[in-house]
């Protein structure tokens, strides 16, 4: 099997790799699930998972690979590492917010950062972010950032406004 890319992140799951791929892949709308592969007996002693049941998980979002394990709950998912997704438009910002912050943590929810229902980070963002938050123009930049910094979901009228002044 060869990769979209050389580098690709794998998600720790407990026992929700396949749960989450399908999740993840019924959002992104250039999406797949690529391969499954499943415990046999095999190290059983190790890893105490069902012959047959979800090791791992292949599929892609918008080309990008990427693989979930089922790897039991030694590790937890937190804030230091976030997927992000860059929008064009309001509507795909308030679509993608929509649908992965479905029975997530409305806590966790703050400029333009959510987490989903499997604990996994991700940053919804308007494309043009990054460009108005490193304007040479500092005021410009700051204004964004502060209006940035009130938001849970972004608004992109809203901080175009305030990038304005």
């Amino acid at each position: 099997m060869k990769f979209a890319q050389k580098i690709a992140p794998c998600l720790w799951f407990d026992d929700q790799a396949e749960a989450a791929a399908k999740f993840y892949t019924s959002i992104f709308r250039d999406s797949k699930i690529v391969k499954t592969a499943r415990y046999g007996k095999t190290g059983q002693d190790i890893h105490g998972k069902p012959p047959g049941s979800v090791m791992t998980v292949a599929f892609e979002l918008e080309g990008q690979s990427f693989t979930a394990l089922n790897g039991g709950p030694v590790f937890k998912f937190n804030e230091a590492i976030s997927l992000q997704v860059f929008c064009e438009s309001q509507g795909e910002i308030d679509y993608y917010w929509n649908k992965l912050s479905e029975g997530g943590d409305e806590k966790a929810q703050q400029c333009g950062w959510l987490k989903d229902k499997f604990g996994v980070s991700w940053q919804v963002v308007p494309a043009k972010l990054p460009e108005l938050l490193t304007d040479p123009d500092s005021a410009k930049s700051q204004r964004a950032f502060q209006a940035m910094l009130k938001m849970k979901k972004l608004d992109i009228d809203q901080l175009g406004r305030a990038y304005a002044g």
